[in-house]
């Protein structure tokens, strides 16, 4: 039986995520990326398409590196102005009844004891559809921006984030017990204090001595996402991660990832049935071939070459302005995050020979990730070709304009997708968990390291220990 494949809408609280420019086309409602009606449209519409979720990106910073300002990056809007990716989400949920919320947040400065009641709070107000996807924030305007002299080391992050995980998932899992919340009106007793426990977390960066601040969420620990490139970084998603994206560049490339990822795994006793492996692509479609190229074609005429160059020097912390348009990037030898952009271009075209007119010309749709341009049937086998080769389980789809690009995907893809039993008619669970992971629970499964923490202070220091008993007890029991 071939495996369902997941789709999730990829967007950003801003005006531009990964398509330099087409903020400016007439039919692109991006720029209403401050009004709720436009996230609960948004959240129906994708409902209506039977996508798992709405993966929400952020990043903490702005991309400063072009030119050595942030001019370009505000002219172009490129991802600045950004609004908080979580705010809106209570709202998309009130409308809809399965699709999940994907938000990202870095936990780089963050404290683990406040986030956890965040994320509590969504799960409890999504009725457990919300995931929090993990990520370390690398942007030097963000460090010093939030206290630091400079961004946090790459391995060091990770240390850190093994560490924050665990304080969240000892709060979600163990500091309350399942039947701590009683609500007894006849003894005045809402939750019984011998059944919450403090975690008296004390550890290498952080100390948490006492309980959560919420009582259990329906999936208690949200569904885990998490992007990690490097070794380290796959290291902690195949520890962590629920669902882990990647930006391969070919099919190819993808395999080599999605085993290595489930070999990583298996370290940690997961099997590769316990977390799904989603990639970056963006697709372009309409009733034809012919016609979705001819779209594609009128949304990169209103692409901008310097706000693509703004980005792409943001994600690498090279000042792009400083080259020949027409200079290979092979030639820039004592760079080495040149060396590594190179690289990620290569996988998505090994035959070009790598400028920065060509990123401009080439990347100004999809950022980071293929493009696909085709219609229904081209763009259905496509995807397939992914899932069925590449060892993936779906995707996260960006936008060129938005809701046109998934509108687009809605009305031709997913039918063609529905009839070659690929993509869901229907969601079974409740939960994120349930209905992303194919579970019939919406708690994490046995393997995953939260686990470890579930009923783990049963029976040990509750609140109730640390009280005596009330002087008002017969004053209360006489009334």
């Amino acid at each position: 039986m071939k495996s369902r494949i997941i789709l999730n809408a990829f967007d950003m609280n801003c005006p531009t995520h990964q398509a330099a420019g087409t903020w400016r086309h007439p039919d692109n409602q991006a720029w209403r990326y401050k009004d709720l009606e436009y996230w609960t449209d948004l959240a129906k519409l994708l409902e209506r398409g039977y996508f798992d979720s709405l993966f929400m990106a952020d990043v903490v910073g702005v991309y400063d590196n072009y030119r050595g300002s942030a001019e370009v990056s505000l002219a172009d809007a490129d991802q600045v102005p950004v609004n908080d990716p979580a705010i809106q989400v209570s709202a998309m949920a009130a409308v809809t009844k399965h699709l999940g919320f994907g938000v990202t947040c870095s936990l780089t400065y963050e404290k683990p004891y406040l986030l956890a009641r965040r994320y509590s709070t969504l799960d409890h107000l999504t009725k457990g559809r919300v995931a929090w996807n993990v990520v370390t924030s690398y942007l030097y305007s963000a460090a010093i921006n939030l206290g630091l002299d400079k961004p946090v080391p790459h391995d060091e992050r990770y240390n850190l984030a093994d560490e924050f995980l665990d304080v969240t998932y000892k709060l979600w899992e163990g500091s309350w017990e399942d039947d701590a919340v009683i609500r007894d009106r006849e003894r005045g007793i809402f939750t019984d204090g011998a059944k919450v426990h403090p975690i008296r977390h004390k550890g290498q960066y952080y100390s948490v001595p006492g309980i959560h601040l919420c009582e259990p969420s329906p999936q208690r620990t949200p569904v885990i996402f998490q992007a990690g490139a490097s070794g380290r970084g796959r290291e902690f998603a195949a520890k962590h991660a629920e669902g882990i994206f990647i930006q391969p560049g070919t099919v190819e490339q993808a395999r080599e990832v999605t085993d290595d990822l489930a070999k990583r795994a298996m370290q940690f006793g997961r099997t590769r049935d316990k977390f799904k492996i989603f990639t970056l692509l963006t697709v372009i479609t309409a009733e034809t071939d012919e016609a979705a190229q001819k779209k594609y074609e009128g949304y990169l005429s209103y692409s901008s070459g310097e706000g693509m160059l703004s980005l792409f020097s943001g994600w690498t912390g090279v000042d792009f302005s400083k080259y020949d348009p027409d200079q290979p990037l092979e030639a820039v030898n004592n760079d080495n995050s040149i060396r590594a952009l190179l690289e990620l271009l290569v996988k998505i075209d090994p035959n070009r020979r790598w400028t920065p007119r060509d990123i401009i010309k080439h990347r100004s749709i999809g950022g980071l990730g293929p493009v696909l341009v085709g219609g229904p049937k081209k763009i259905a086998d496509e995807l397939e070709r992914w899932v069925d080769e590449g060892g993936i389980d779906g995707f996260n789809l960006a936008y060129a304009i938005t809701p046109g690009t998934f509108e687009d995907f809605i009305e031709h893809v997913v039918p063609e997708l529905q009839r070659r039993g690929r993509v869901r008619t229907a969601y079974e669970g409740n939960t994120l968990r349930e209905n992303l992971l194919d579970s019939d629970s919406p708690r994490v499964d046995d393997t995953h390291p939260a686990a470890r923490y579930r009923g783990a202070y049963t029976g040990a220091e509750s609140v109730a220990d640390s009280t005596g008993p009330s002087p008002f007890a017969s004053l209360i029991a006489a009334e």
